[in-house]
C-alpha cells in the first residue's frame, strides 16, 4: 500500500474544449499546457486534483459505454472545496456570469455552506465551505460546539 498521496483526475467530455478552458479560467483555474492541445485541457484543481476536459469524441475513446446526456440526467456531482462562505458565493457567482446556469438553491447547514451551478456542457458542479472544527472532528462534533 502506497504512503503518497494519490493523484485523482476527473475526466469530463466537453461540447468545445476552448470555451470550457476559458469557461473555468474565468472561474480562477489554471491550466497544465503539457497535457492541452486541441482536444483536451488539463485543469489543475490543486497539487493532487485536476479534471481533464476532453472533446466529446475523445472522452468517447475512454469508455464502452455511451456518453450520458448531461443536459438530461446527472452522472456525478463536482465538488470544489472553498476557504470561506464569502469565497463560495464569488465562485458561484463568477459561474454564473461567465456563462454557467444555477443547479439548485443554495444549502446552508451552518458548520457548511455551498452553492451548485451547471458548466457550459450541463456538468453538475458544488462549491462549499465547512467549518475548520468539522472538517477536523466531523459534522457531529458540531453539535457539541452548539451546545
Amino acid at each position: 500500500m502506497t504512503t503518497s498521496p494519490r493523484l485523482i483526475f476527473v475526466n469530463l467530455p466537453v461540447a468545445d474544449v476552448a470555451a470550457s478552458t476559458a469557461f473555468f479560467r474565468a472561474l480562477g483555474f489554471e491550466f497544465d499546457p503539457k497535457f492541452c492541445d486541441d482536444g483536451a485541457a488539463c485543469m489543475v484543481v490543486s497539487e493532487f486534483g485536476y479534471v481533464m476536459l476532453l472533446e466529446q469524441s475523445r472522452f468517447a475513446d475512454f469508455t464502452v459505454k455511451p456518453l450520458a446526456d448531461v443536459a438530461a440526467t446527472t452522472g456525478a456531482l463536482v465538488c470544489v472545496s472553498a476557504e470561506s462562505r464569502e469565497d463560495v458565493d464569488q465562485f458561484a457567482d463568477a459561474a454564473l456570469a461567465a456563462g454557467g446556469a444555477p443547479a439548485k438553491e443554495p444549502s446552508d447547514y451552518g458548520f457548511m455552506y455551498g452553492r451548485s451551478f451547471l458548466d457550459l456542457d450541463g456538468h453538475h458542479w458544488e462549491v462549499m465551505w465547512m467549518d475548520p472544527i468539522a472538517v477536523e472532528k466531523g459534522p457531529a462534533a458540531m453539535a457539541e460546539v452548539g451546545a
